[in-house]
This record gives structure tokens, C-alpha cells and sequence, in this order.
């Protein structure tokens, strides 16, 4: 077919934008930074100037037919609005209306988590099954969950939102406002607040040198560290890995998915990150779960949200037909 789509992922650092076919294929991709100045009221029109611009400069003539787009935070598609997205700074932000207004085009909008799960289904891992879930273990941790082959939305948008499961009641503060979510053990931010804990309780350990030796510590460096033999690092990454697997046994009690999903950030520790979580989750999970599931890594990568982005605009055109 002789269209395109564009697929627009927002993050809180950069944004990600792409022209992909109607076969999930990407045409051409770039990003521009978020601009979160003003409680992040100039990020819709930067970057529909950046996808101008791109349009002329590649001298595309294909069709576009359509713009989704993915946002962190809680995403009401019905309505189109962004309720809350903490880490830009938008607050019931009409990001449909908005990207509409410019474009003149169909809009479809998602929780990006949510996009990144309906794009592993599609094109990666997921393989196209009917029950999946998703999880991403970046600076948060994000779900997409997918039930008889639909994205689980919820009344508000809020549904999948795996990061927030209480896991310690007498744990840390997390951004909700809550204690003991999932997503401030086992975020990359999790990991990197409990190594700063091992630094202040033993001072003269490797991770303590570490921090000391290059003024931080991120969470690539405790599971680099315990691939070395640090016993601290190890125990971290085994306590963080042993909650993940639970509360993705409590959720897989809930929804019976034929395949769970691990991308973010974090999962670039591969295979021995995968099979701990593995561990853990066949040691938690009922019995019936684990024989008809199994536990994958993601491969879409940063690309995962504009593609997921490309098949909410192309499910969401054929359902207007």
C-alpha cells in the first residue's frame, strides 16, 4: 500500500517519531529532545515542526493516513486525553485534540507501555497470541496486558499499570504518592536506590568503590558487578528479580497469558536477568500458569512505541470502516 503512518513515542527525555507502512515496517525514524519547559505545553507543537520538516526534507510523497501516538502516565484513549503524566508535566492534557488541531489527520492515542506491548504482539516476540503480558523495566516500570487479543484499557486507562502493585508495606515512597510499589524495587531507579543503601551500610565494598571512583551508580553497573563476583551486587539483583517473579505470578493468576514479555532498559542484562525472573516466577506462580506460559525478552527496543503506535493508528482505522 502506498500510505504511511506516523508513530510518535513521548518519553521524558526524548521523543521518538516515525514513518512506518502498513506492514509495520519502518520507513525512516529520528528523534528530538522533550521539551518539558511550561509543564511541557510546547512538546505537541515541536514536534509536529519536526515532522514537517522531515516530510519535506525526505521529499516522501506516500500518503499519510493517520498519527498515533504514545504518552507516559495515565492515557484515557477514549477521550484522548493524558490525565496525569507526572514526568512531563502534563495534567488532563488534550494530546488527541492537540496533534488533530495541527495535522488535520486521524489521532489514535495510548498509555506507551500499552504501545509497546500491542508492538512486541504484532511485530516481536508476542508472536500475535490472544493473552500476553508486557513489562518494562526502565526508570519506572510500565505494563501493556493483552486479553483475547485486545489491550486491556480499563474505565479510566489505569488497567495494566503493573508498576504500582504493592509489594512492601513498610517499603519506599513511591511517585504515586503510595509505599512499596512494584516499580521502587524493581525500576532501574529500585536498583540504583538499593545499591546507595549497600554504599551507606558497608563503605568499603565494591559498590561503594564504584560510587566513590565515578560519583554515581547506575543499575547496568550492580549487575556488572555481580558478572564480576561482587556477593552485594548479586544479592541485590536476587532480591529484585524474586519480587518481580512474584507479582508477575499474582498477575498471571489474574489473566492466563500464553506469553510474558520483559523489555525496558533493564532487560539489556539478557538472558541471566531472564532466567532469574524465570526462577522466581515458577516458584510463585500456580502450577497450570507455568505449563502453558513462557518468559521472553522483548527485541523491539526503542523502536517498540512508534511501532505499536503504527498498529494502534492502522486497528483503530479499520474499526472506523
Amino acid at each position: 500500500m502506498d500510505e504511511l503512518i506516523i508513530g510518535v513515542d513521548i518519553g521524558g527525555t526524548s521523543v521518538k517519531v516515525g514513518l512506518i507502512n502498513y506492514d509495520g515496517e519502518i520507513v525512516y525514524k529520528w528523534e528530538i529532545p522533550t521539551n518539558k519547559d511550561h509543564q511541557g505545553r510546547g512538546i505537541v507543537d515541536d514536534v509536529w515542526n519536526s515532522i514537517t520538516e522531515t516530510l519535506s526534507k525526505q521529499n516522501i510523497g506516500k500518503r499519510i493516513i493517520g498519527i498515533g501516538v504514545g504518552a507516559p502516565g495515565f492515557v484515557n484513549r477514549k477521550t484522548g486525553i493524558v490525565e496525569e503524566a507526572v514526568n512531563i508535566g502534563w495534567k488532563n492534557f488534550e494530546l488527541r485534540d492537540a496533534f488533530h488541531h495541527l495535522s488535520d489527520l486521524p489521532v489514535f492515542i495510548e498509555n506507551d507501555a500499552n504501545l509497546a506491548a500491542l508492538a512486541e504482539n504484532w511485530q516481536g516476540r508476542g508472536e500475535q497470541s490472544e493473552d500476553a503480558m508486557f513489562i518494562t523495566l526502565g526508570t519506572g516500570v510500565g505494563g501493556g496486558i493483552i486479553v483475547n487479543g485486545e489491550i486491556m484499557n480499563g474505565v479510566n486507562g489505569t488497567a495494566a499499570e503493573l508498576g504500582h502493585i504493592l509489594v512492601d508495606l513498610n517499603g519506599s515512597r513511591c511517585n504515586c504518592g503510595r509505599t512499596g510499589c512494584l516499580e521502587t524495587i524493581a525500576s532501574a531507579t529500585g536498583i540504583v536506590r538499593q545499591s546507595m543503601d549497600e554504599v551507606s551500610n558497608n563503605p568499603n565494598g565494591a559498590l561503594a568503590y564504584h560510587y566513590k571512583r565515578h560519583g554515581k551508580l547506575e543499575a547496568k553497573d550492580v549487575f556488572n558487578l555481580a558478572e564480576d563476583g561482587d556477593m552485594a551486587s548479586e544479592n541485590i539483583i536476587d532480591k529484585t528479580m524474586d519480587v518481580l517473579g512474584l507479582a508477575i505470578a499474582n498477575t498471571a493468576v489474574i489473566i492466563n497469558p500464553s506469553q510474558i514479555i520483559i523489555g525496558g532498559g533493564v532487560s539489556k542484562a539478557g538472558e541471566r536477568l531472564l532466567s532469574k525472573i524465570n526462577r522466581s516466577f515458577k516458584k510463585y506462580a500456580l502450577p497450570r500458569i507455568i505449563e502453558c506460559c513462557e518468559l521472553r525478552l522483548a527485541e523491539l527496543g526503542n523502536d517498540a512505541g512508534i511501532i505499536g503506535a503504527a498498529y494502534l493508528v492502522k486497528k483503530g482505522l479499520n474499526n472506523m470502516d
